[in-house]
């Protein structure tokens, strides 16, 4: 059944999911103390405040939190009617960020836009706008979407072109983070099995490509696949990474007491921070990690079916597309941390340190809240003794 074209009123009540509110606040929390614990020392070198990256990131999601509560009192017909342009937006902000001077380089790549107070990331937007973008397109073009091979190949061709100006900060992550957003939902649409996996391939073709033909990109596989043939150079990351999760055992070391974050393990409060929390929490933290960003899937996948049996397909693929986003980004980082993936330069949601991955992040969870809120309160205004098939 197709649901009726009332735009839902703002309203100052939300319908609360308490799972996903208690998953959501654990993840934030627990991202706080241990970014905390992971750079008190790197704050007292580098600015002669131990408290320096505790108090930006205290920040960082106070702010996400207030724009969280917009987004989650945004009825989703504006970002039905506005996500087209909201889309082009991202993709100037990516041509911005490649221009000389605008962009901000770290770590040789310029990824990062400056604004008053800290840096914004701009791949995280991008991958935001990404879910939207396809939920609209899904929605639109249902029947091309799963029954000829032009629905599959026009986003991607969209998206060829965004994962090129990606590539060219560089960020190859982010570009397969994308991409998988894309795919997924595309699958979740009814897509042909066969033209997907066709699909599927060319783009693992074109991404083996990338590698074999970048140094930098084949040294992180090579020293991936074997990191203490050089343990002080190419490996070094990967080896001090698993020296935590080998410190850490079952309990943990402490809190606080880790000693591979003190300038062993490098970007241990950002990339890395996954590690931290083995050594420090040992195997019950990693597998409380693992179990928050399981039931956070969970419960994205749980409400975009909800959302489904309303008729309403673009709410729904929000929620798929934030499931999707949210799972496969943390699945990588900690594979990266645990030495089961090449390194990668992806956050841990909703836990490392970063202003505008931490801002996106929760505006991404509050577009979930909506999509929750909009179903129940669709469900809630159906006749007494009426349900769906």
């Amino acid at each position: 059944m197709r649901r009726r074209e009332k735009k839902p009123s703002l309203g100052l009540k939300l319908h609360i999911d308490t799972i996903l509110v208690m998953v959501s606040f654990s993840l934030l929390l627990i991202g706080f103390v241990m970014v905390s614990s992971a750079s008190l020392h790197l704050g007292a070198k580098i600015n002669s405040d131990i408290l320096y990256y505790p108090q930006r990131q205290f920040i960082h999601m106070m702010l996400g939190l207030c724009a969280a509560t917009f987004v989650a009192y945004q009825p989703l017909y504006f970002w039905r009617e506005h996500g087209s342009k909201i889309f082009l937006g991202s993709v100037v902000l990516l041509i911005l960020v490649l221009i000389p001077g605008v962009g901000v380089k770290v770590n040789g790549s310029t990824r990062w836009l400056n604004i008053p107070g800290f840096r914004i990331q701009v791949s995280e937007i991008v991958k935001f706008c990404t879910v939207i973008f396809m939920a609209n397109y899904v929605t639109r073009q249902q029947k091309r979407v799963q029954d000829s091979a032009t629905g599959l190949l026009q986003p991607l061709i969209v998206f060829f072109c965004v994962s090129v100006l990606l590539l060219a900060e560089p960020d190859f992550g982010s570009a397969v983070v994308t991409l998988v957003i894309v795919m997924g939902v595309m699958f979740l649409a009814g897509a042909r099995l066969l033209q997907f996996i066709g699909l599927l391939s060319v783009i693992g073709v074109f991404g083996g490509f990338l590698v074999i033909f970048s140094p930098y990109r084949l040294q992180r596989v090579t020293s991936f696949m074997d990191p203490w043939a050089d343990p002080l150079k190419t490996g070094f990351q990967l080896v001090q990474s698993l020296i935590s999760f080998g410190r850490g055992e079952w309990l943990g070391v402490g809190l606080g007491n880790g000693l591979q974050k003190l300038f062993y393990l490098p970007e241990a409060h950002t990339d890395f921070l996954f590690s931290v929390i083995a050594e420090e929490l040992g195997l019950v933290g990693v597998i409380t990690v693992i179990a928050l960003f399981s039931a956070f899937v969970w419960r994205a996948f749980s409400i975009g079916a909800a959302a489904e049996k309303t008729g309403e397909r673009f709410t729904a693929f929000i929620a798929y597309g934030i499931g999707i986003w949210f799972g496969f980004q943390a699945f990588v980082n900690m594979g990266v941390n645990m030495g089961l993936l090449p390194t990668k330069g992806l956050t841990l949601p909703l836990m490392s340190y970063g202003g505008g991955s931490m801002m996106i992040m929760c505006c991404a969870v509050a577009l979930l809240f909506r999509v929750h809120h909009e179903v129940t309160e669709y469900n809630a205004n159906l006749p007494k003794g009426y349900w769906h098939d």
